[in-house]
């Protein structure tokens, strides 16, 4: 909760034709708590960084590209302990606006880890801070 609040870390629009389209299409922000924001400065995220992964979809209208229905809201948590299998992350989605309706629960190791496993160097984390 209150992530909306956090660090707005970038955004970005998957159109039709990239390969993650069929997953991921439509326009996506990230935010960061305080701690995963000190882990996209330095490199290496510290238990306890959370980064949030809103996905709306995208609607053309009156020649813009405006943000629609909300598809998932992806959430990664570092506890080391807790997640040592997927890197020390843990994750989840929840589906358009729910609060408890997951679209992860048991499958975070080949629904998101194995695709984060690509970014191994960079503590499983696609995203770069903006300044």
């Amino acid at each position: 909760q209150g992530w909306r609040q956090w660090t707005h870390v970038k955004s970005m629009t998957i159109n039709p034709g990239h390969p993650l389209h069929e997953a991921f299409g439509g326009t996506h922000h990230l935010y960061a708590n305080a701690k995963a924001l000190a882990g996209y400065k330095s490199g290496k995220f510290g238990d306890g960084s959370v980064i949030v992964f809103d996905l709306l979809e995208a609607k053309a209208a009156d020649n813009t590209v405006q943000e629609g229905a909300r598809k998932v809201l992806g959430v990664m948590h570092k506890d080391s302990r807790k997640y040592k299998d997927t890197g020390g992350w843990g994750f989840e989605g929840f589906k358009g606006d729910s609060k408890t309706e997951r679209a992860v629960g048991k499958n975070a190791a080949s629904a998101c880890h194995g695709c984060h496993t690509q970014q191994k160097e960079k503590d499983f984390v696609f995203s770069a801070y903006r300044k």
